[in-house]
C-alpha cells in the first residue's frame, strides 16, 4: 500500500473519530440541559453513533423534500440548500434526544448495572446464579415453589402443608436460611400460627469443622501460634453451630498476666467459609424477597423487602464477635447487682471473628433436672424470682436486655447459683419505652385499663384511625380474665393475647419491643425449669409495679423535679421579658401575627417545578400549534420551488415545540426530579 495513501486513510480515520467524540459529547450535554435529567453515557455513544450513520440519509431526505436533491439545484441555490440542511441536522438531532427520552423513560441511568463491574464480578453472579438454582430446586423438591406466592389463600390443611414445606426447605438451604426461619418464627405479629409452629422447630444440623481448618483460622484471627497463647486448646468442640464452634482452652500464665493465669476460657471461632457463604445467601434471600414482593400480594402486605433487609442487617452484625463482647459487657453490668455471672471477655484476644471468654463450670438449665431436683423448693423459687427480676429491671431500668433466654442460655453454675450465656441476640430500649413497658405492668397488677392503652400508646406505634375506647374495653377484659394467675396455661397465653390484641387494632410493633415481649415469652419455659410452678405475669406484674414505685418514689421524683428545673430555668428567666413585651404589643394595638405561606424548602421546590412543567407544556402545545398552522399555510415568499419560508419557519418552530414535549413527558415519568413527588414525603425521607 501507498504509504501516502495509508497516511491519507489514518488521518481520516482520526478527523471522523474526532467529530464522532465532539457529536457524543455535544448530544449528551445537551440532552442533560433539554431534557432535565443525566443521560449516561454508554447509550449517548450508541445514540450518537447511530446518528452518525443515519446522517446523511437524513439531510438527503430534507433536501429531496425541498427540490434541491440534485447536485445542480445545489450549485444554483447554495445558501437555501444550507438552510435545509441546517433544518435537517436540527431534525436528526431532535431525533436523537427522542431516543434518548425513550430510554430515560423505559429504563433510566443507573438501573442498569455497570458493565465493566459486571464483568469484573462475573465469577459473583455465576457463583449467585448457581446458589439461586440450587435453593429454588430444593424448594421444588419439597413442594414450596407450588403454593408460596398463595400463602394466604387455601384453607388449614394447605396452611399446615405449606409451612412443613418452608421449615424443610429453610432447613436443607443452609445456615442463613434457618436463622432466617429463626427470626421469623419470633414474629407472630407477622405470619399465622401454623407457620409459627414450624419455624420455632427450626435446627440446623451441621457437623464440626476439621481441626486443622479450626486451627488455621485460630491462628490468623491471633496472628500468632495458638500454643503460645493457650496452655492447652481442646480439639473436640464443646458445641458446633452453623456459623462457629467453641472449643475449650487455658491462658498461659506468661501471655494473660497473674490475675488470669491459668484461667479456663472458651474460645468462640467462626467457620472459616461461613462469612462467605452467608453473604451470598444474604443476596438470594433478598433476590427471592423482591420477586415475592413483586408476584404474592400477601409479600407486599408484610414489606418481604423491609424484612429481608433487617435480617441482613441482624445477620450482618450477629457475625461479627466485636458486637457479641459489647453486647456481654452490657448484660454484665445490668445483671450484676442481681448476683447473676456472665462471663468475663477478653478483649485483647477478640477480633471479628473470635471471642475468647472465661468458662463457667456449670450446666445449662436444659439438661440440669438432677441437680434442680437436688435443690429445695424455696431455692428453687428464689433463683427463678432473681432471674425473672432480672430481666425485668433490664426491660424498665437499664434498656439492655438479653432477649433469647432459653434454657440452654441458662446456665445453673456448680456453686449454685446462675449465669447468661450467648449475647448474640441483645435488644435495647430507648428510656420512653422502659417506662411504658414497666407502666403497662402496672397497669396489669393494678387492673386499670385507661392506664394500659395509655401504655400502650407511648409503647408502640398505633394506627391512624384507633378507636381507644374499645381498646381500653377489651384490655380491661384481658386483664380481668388473667388477673387470678394462669395455673397449667402459662405466661405466655397473656403475651400471645395481648399481641393478638394490639394487631386486630391494627398497632405496628417496632421490632425492639417485639423483642422485649419475645424475651419474656421465651423466658416462661426457663423459669418453669427452675420453679414448675412459677407464674411469670404474675410475678412480672408484681415487680413491674415495685420498679413504676420506686421510679415515682419522693426521693426519684424530686431528682426528676431537680432535672426538669435545671431545663426550664433559662425558658422560665426569659419569660416575663416576653409577657411584658405581649402586654406592651396589645395596650398599643401593634400585635401582629405573621404566617408565611409556603415556609417550607421543599414545597417551595414542589411548586416551582410544578409551575415549570406547566409552563413547558403550555409552550410545547402553542410552538407546535403554531408550527402546524404554519407549514400548512400556502401563502408567503416561496423559498424554493416547493417550500415556502413560512413551511420553513413551522418546521422549525415545530423542532422547539418537539425538544419542549420530550422534556416535559421526561420529567413527567422521572418523578424524583420532576414534580410528581409529594413534597410530604420528600419532607419525610429527608428527616
Amino acid at each position: 500500500m501507498d504509504p501516502l495513501s495509508w497516511l491519507g486513510g489514518l488521518v481520516e480515520l482520526l478527523v471522523t473519530l474526532f467529530f464522532f467524540v465532539i457529536q457524543t459529547w455535544f448530544l449528551a450535554a445537551v440532552s442533560r440541559r433539554l431534557l432535565g435529567v443525566p443521560v449516561g453515557w454508554p447509550r449517548s455513544i450508541l445514540v450518537a453513533f447511530l446518528l452518525t450513520l443515519f446522517f446523511s440519509a437524513v439531510v438527503r431526505l430534507f433536501l429531496d423534500a425541498a427540490g434541491l436533491g440534485t447536485p445542480e439545484s445545489f450549485t444554483r441555490e447554495p445558501g437555501t440548500a444550507l438552510l435545509v440542511a441546517g433544518l435537517s441536522a436540527l431534525w436528526t438531532f431532535a431525533l436523537g434526544v427522542a431516543v434518548l427520552m425513550a430510554c430515560e423513560v423505559m429504563v433510566p441511568t443507573g438501573t442498569l448495572p455497570d458493565p465493566f463491574l459486571w464483568l469484573r464480578s462475573a465469577r459473583t453472579h455465576t457463583r449467585q446464579a448457581g446458589r439461586y438454582t440450587e435453593v429454588v430446586r430444593i424448594a421444588a423438591r419439597h413442594g414450596l415453589a407450588l403454593g408460596f406466592r398463595g400463602l394466604s389463600r387455601g384453607g388449614p390443611e394447605r396452611e399446615e402443608r405449606t409451612a412443613r414445606a418452608l421449615r424443610l426447605t429453610l432447613e436443607e438451604a443452609g445456615v442463613a436460611f434457618v436463622k432466617l426461619g429463626q427470626m421469623l418464627s419470633t414474629r407472630s405479629d407477622l405470619l399465622p400460627p401454623a407457620y409459627i409452629r414450624e419455624l420455632s422447630a427450626l435446627q440446623s444440623q451441621v457437623q464440626a469443622e476439621p481441626w486443622e481448618r479450626i486451627r488455621t483460622a485460630l491462628a490468623a484471627e491471633l496472628d500468632d501460634d495458638p500454643a503460645r497463647v493457650f496452655s492447652r486448646l481442646d480439639r473436640t468442640p464443646l458445641a458446633s453451630a452453623s456459623v462457629a464452634q467453641v472449643h475449650a482452652a487455658g491462658l498461659r500464665q506468661e501471655r494473660s498476666g497473674g490475675s488470669y493465669g491459668g484461667q479456663d476460657v472458651v474460645l468462640k471461632i467462626q467457620r472459616p467459609s461461613a462469612l462467605e457463604q452467608v453473604r451470598l445467601d444474604v443476596t438470594i434471600i433478598a433476590q427471592l424477597a423482591r420477586w415475592l414482593e413483586r408476584t404474592a400480594p400477601w409479600a407486599r402486605r408484610l414489606g418481604a423487602v423491609d424484612l429481608a433487609r433487617g435480617f441482613s442487617e441482624s445477620l450482618t452484625e450477629e457475625l461479627d464477635y466485636r458486637v457479641e463482647a459489647d453486647n456481654t459487657l452490657a448484660i454484665a453490668q445490668a445483671v450484676r447487682r442481681h448476683g447473676i455471672r456472665v462471663p468475663e471477655v477478653h478483649l485483647e484476644l477478640g477480633t471479628q471473628r473470635l471471642l475468647v471468654m472465661e468458662r463457667i463450670h456449670g450446666m445449662p438449665l436444659g439438661r440440669a433436672a438432677e441437680r434442680l431436683e437436688a435443690l429445695s423448693p424455696e431455692r428453687r423459687r428464689e433463683l427463678a424470682r432473681t432471674l425473672l427480676h432480672a430481666t425485668i429491671t433490664q426491660l424498665t431500668v437499664d434498656g439492655v436486655f438479653h432477649a433469647d433466654l432459653h434454657p440452654g442460655n441458662v446456665l445453673l453454675c456448680d456453686d449454685g447459683g446462675l449465669a447468661l450465656l450467648d449475647f448474640g441476640s441483645v435488644g435495647r430500649l430507648e428510656s420512653g419505652s422502659q417506662k411504658a413497658l414497666a407502666s403497662l405492668l402496672f397497669a396489669i397488677d393494678a387492673n386499670d385499663e385507661r392506664l394500659a392503652c395509655d401504655a400502650l400508646l407511648e409503647l408502640l406505634d398505633p394506627p391512624l384511625r384507633l378507636d381507644e375506647r374499645r381498646l381500653a374495653r377489651e384490655l380491661g377484659q384481658l386483664m380481668v380474665r388473667f388477673r387470678g394467675g394462669f395455673g397449667g396455661r402459662g405466661g405466655a397465653a397473656m403475651f400471645g393475647r395481648l399481641f393478638t390484641l394490639v394487631l386486630d387494632h391494627g398497632f405496628s410493633v417496632p421490632p425492639q419491643i417485639a423483642a422485649a415481649f419475645r424475651a419474656l415469652a421465651a423466658l416462661e419455659g426457663t423459669l418453669r425449669l427452675l420453679d414448675p410452678a412459677f407464674d411469670i405475669v404474675t410475678e412480672a406484674r408484681a415487680l413491674g409495679a415495685e420498679q413504676l414505685r420506686e421510679e415515682f418514689s419522693a426521693e426519684r421524683l424530686r431528682e426528676e423535679l431537680s432535672r426538669q428545673a435545671m431545663t426550664l430555668l433559662p425558658t422560665l428567666a426569659r419569660l416575663p421579658r416576653r409577657v411584658d413585651r405581649l402586654a406592651e404589643a396589645l395596650e398599643q394595638g401593634s400585635l401582629t401575627t405573621r404566617v408565611r405561606v409556603l415556609a417550607d424548602d421543599g414545597d417551595r421546590g414542589f411548586l416551582t417545578r410544578l409551575f415549570q412543567q406547566l409552563i413547558v407544556a403550555v409552550l410545547a402545545a402553542a410552538a407546535t400549534i403554531g408550527a402546524v398552522l404554519l407549514i400548512l399555510d400556502d401563502s408567503g415568499p416561496a423559498l424554493t420551488a416547493s417550500l415556502s419560508w413560512h413551511s420553513f419557519f413551522g418546521f422549525t418552530l415545530l423542532f422547539a415545540g418537539f425538544v419542549l414535549a420530550l422534556r416535559a413527558v421526561t420529567l413527567a415519568f422521572r418523578g424524583s426530579n420532576g414534580p410528581g413527588r409529594d413534597p410530604v414525603e420528600r419532607r419525610e425521607q429527608r428527616h
